[in-house]
């Protein structure tokens, strides 16, 4: 126990030192888990006040960075393609800057959709279950994403960390750093983590007070 608490206490030291390399050894050792589990929770709680506080971006927070991260990927395409085939002419970042930009539209994305519970829904399945066991299979459906949520969030990190502690470079670029979009995974995760709760919470009040707790849903249904 004492050996996790200052391994913890120094992922803490080299978070504060901003020294990338301490960073990266730091987050190897196991207490990594430990504090990823605390920020999976600690976080979510988190984004659920910011949720109660700000209504915008409970609503519209993870579509906006979908739609806009779709719409920069097919501006940089289409302004390219037109830019080589054309002008013969060609950004050299206009190959490997998209990628990335996807990944932050696919998670964003992803927590959106676990808002709208598109994902392990099984609505005409569970919609014939007695509620106790409906609400039973809610709360593992929480839980699951929790879980999930947490192992992405450390090993993400890790890897966002042996980046920057390598000082990958984003290619085509002088120096931009691919850590900056990586970091987006486990910031994702921590929302999915976020609306995983929300969820959870809704369907407790909704057991408690007798409403329904299985709905058929869709995706872009909000």
């Amino acid at each position: 126990m004492s050996t996790i608490v200052s391994d913890i206490a120094e992922i803490f030291s080299a978070v504060l030192s901003n020294d990338a390399w301490m960073i990266n050894e730091a987050l190897k050792t196991e207490a990594a888990w430990v504090l990823g589990g605390v920020i999976t929770l600690l976080g979510g709680a988190l984004f659920l006040i910011v949720y109660h506080y700000v209504p915008w971006i409970e609503r519209k927070f993870e579509a906006t960075v979908m739609v806009s991260t779709y719409l920069l990927i097919g501006a940089i395409i289409f302004v390219e393609v037109f830019r080589r085939f054309v002008l013969n002419v060609q950004a050299p970042w206009s190959t490997t800057l998209p990628p990335f930009l996807f990944l932050i539209m696919t998670w964003a994305g992803c927590a959106y959709n676990v808002k709208l519970r598109t994902h392990l829904a099984f609505a005409e399945f569970r919609s014939n279950m007695p509620r106790g066991l409906q609400f039973l299979c809610l709360s593992i459906d929480a839980v699951l994403w929790i879980g999930f949520a947490w192992i992405v969030i450390v090993t993400s990190t890790q890897v966002t960390a042996n980046s920057a502690a390598n000082f990958q470079i984003l290619l085509g670029t002088d120096n931009v750093l691919q850590w900056w979009f990586l970091i987006s995974v486990p910031l994702s995760f921590i929302l999915i983590a976020a609306r995983a709760m929300e969820n959870w919470l809704e369907d407790l009040r909704n057991f408690r007070h007798g409403n329904a707790m299985i709905a058929p849903v869709a995706i872009g249904a909000d």
